[in-house]
């Protein structure tokens, strides 16, 4: 289980930018990041095998382009339970704290990808421990 891209964004509703490294922020998110603040959805996953057959159904996608903030490869993240804590690199630790979401419109990310599955396959967290993430890092469930 790997990351396989970071991505991170300035406003909320539009496709997020990868980046080689960032850093993930104690109580915050990423820095830099439009999702990052005080709150229960501080960071995002999605799954490269999600990705991966979004373009198998037709769509054109890549990293960032739901928003995500977090790909990974070897993690199925809807099956993971809220409370669930997990380690990133080598020392970030974040808690799963919702799994999907509800999408109130369609934003930038919809008309840029024709679909979102960010409602359905999106996993979010608050960040228990900071540190520096980069792609390849690997991720242990603790």
């Amino acid at each position: 289980m790997k990351i396989t891209s970071l991505a991170i964004s300035k406003k909320k509703g539009t496709v997020k930018t990868t980046v080689n490294k960032a850093l993930l922020i104690k109580n915050h998110g990423f820095e830099n990041d439009a999702h990052a603040g005080e709150w229960h959805r501080q960071i995002s996953f999605l799954s490269q095998e999600n990705i991966d057959a979004a373009n198998k159904k037709g769509l054109n996608v890549s990293f960032g382009d739901f928003a995500e903030n977090i790909a990974t490869l070897g993690v199925d993240w809807k099956t993971i339970p809220i409370g669930t804590k997990v380690k990133l690199g080598d020392k970030a630790v974040v808690e799963i704290t919702q799994i999907g979401k509800k999408c109130h419109n369609k934003c930038a990310i919809y008309y840029r990808a024709g679909d979102c599955i960010m409602p359905k396959e999106g996993v979010f967290a608050k960040v228990l421990n900071g540190g520096q993430l980069k792609t390849n890092d690997e991720i242990k469930f603790i």
